[in-house]
């Protein structure tokens, strides 16, 4: 009997329960967001583990037959890859969550990624299952819900954390909240830390059919406003919503803080470093309302933030600094 890893980007397929068809399908006609399925050739290196549709991670040996898809990554300080660069059979799972393509540059910090070699797609009935043919169909709904926008400078910046922190704030407060991550490369450990901080629902773009948001910025745009209809669905008080990486890398950051324009009541941006917050604060119109992250790790580091840019900035992970933190999101949301 065949055994197959699903990794978490099939968590919004039925692949696990329904049986399906391993079919090596034209190249000429893979598309992102294909569920495709690889066998693992060298689990002898540091990524070794997949992100299982619960969040759990698995260890995974030579042989085994990982269920991931077809995407992109655009990491600033780890890798970048896609599928359209396979030019063979081998390929590379970009994240633990299943996101597979051939990596084409690579920091020489990051450890090696699991390498597996393409067995077939799935299919059913003749036809490809993707990620965006198992979506259920959604009527468009209006989002009016107020948004608390997390950016960052870059990846690894603070930016979930800093979530999870308000999260916890807001839902001691007694509010609904929602957790999201509109942009980034599927990890879905990231919105579950929501979850445990307290949000009542969770979402990335995943529950929106795309595997990454690096693609174009029609598609997304189309994406974001299917994944908004589902948050809305879920009726929160608030949403906490994370940009990942920096809206000015490719995962369409700037067109998420567009569409969601007059709903952000308080932006939050993550810095490692105080001198990157110049730089993002002069790259949008709206200026953040707190600076968090690396960068005011210590009294020097806020106080340069300060004196650099004129922004209040707090170190969240200083539990003395929530009950700022709180009066300040209290304010933004007009429940003071």
């Amino acid at each position: 009997m065949t055994r197959y890893v699903y990794s978490s980007v099939t968590r919004i397929s039925d692949l696990a329960r329904r049986e399906f068809e391993l079919v090596k399908h034209d190249r000429n006609h893979w598309q992102t967001g294909d569920y495709v399925v690889g066998e693992v050739t060298n689990a002898h290196c540091t990524y070794r583990s997949i992100e299982l549709p619960t969040g759990r991670m698995m260890e995974v040996m030579e042989g085994d037959l990982v269920v991931g898809c077809l995407g992109a990554r655009a990491a600033t300080l780890e890798a970048v890859g896609n599928w359209q660069a396979m030019d063979s059979g081998e390929f590379d799972a970009l994240t633990s969550a299943g996101l597979f393509g051939r990596t084409t540059s690579k920091s020489p910090f990051l450890g090696s990624l699991l390498k597996l070699r393409y067995r077939g797609h799935a299919f059913r009935i003749g036809e490809p299952v993707t990620m965006l043919n198992s979506l259920p169909d959604l009527p468009g709904r209006e989002f009016n819900i107020p948004v608390i926008l997390i950016i960052g400078t870059s990846m690894s910046a603070g930016k979930t954390l800093s979530g999870r922190t308000i999260v916890h704030l807001l839902s001691q407060a007694g509010l609904r909240v929602a957790g999201a991550k509109l942009t980034g490369a599927a990890r879905y450990r990231d919105v579950l830390s929501y979850g445990d901080a307290g949000a009542v629902s969770v979402f990335d773009f995943v529950d929106a059919g795309i595997p990454s948001s690096v693609c174009s910025g029609d598609e997304y745009r189309r994406r974001l406003a299917y994944l908004l209809s589902r948050i809305a669905e879920t009726g929160p008080d608030v949403v906490v919503a994370e940009a990942g990486a920096s809206p000015l890398e490719p995962y369409n950051g700037r067109i998420a803080m567009e569409v969601l324009g007059k709903n952000i009541c308080f932006e939050l941006l993550c810095a490692y470093d105080p001198y990157a917050v110049m730089g993002v604060k002069s790259a949008f119109a709206r200026e953040p309302d707190l600076v968090a992250g690396g960068a005011t790790n210590t009294s020097a580091g806020i106080e340069l933030v300060r004196k650099l840019t004129g922004l209040p900035a707090l170190n969240l992970l200083d539990v003395n600094s929530h009950a700022q933190l709180q009066k300040m999101l209290q304010q933004a949301l007009g429940i003071l």
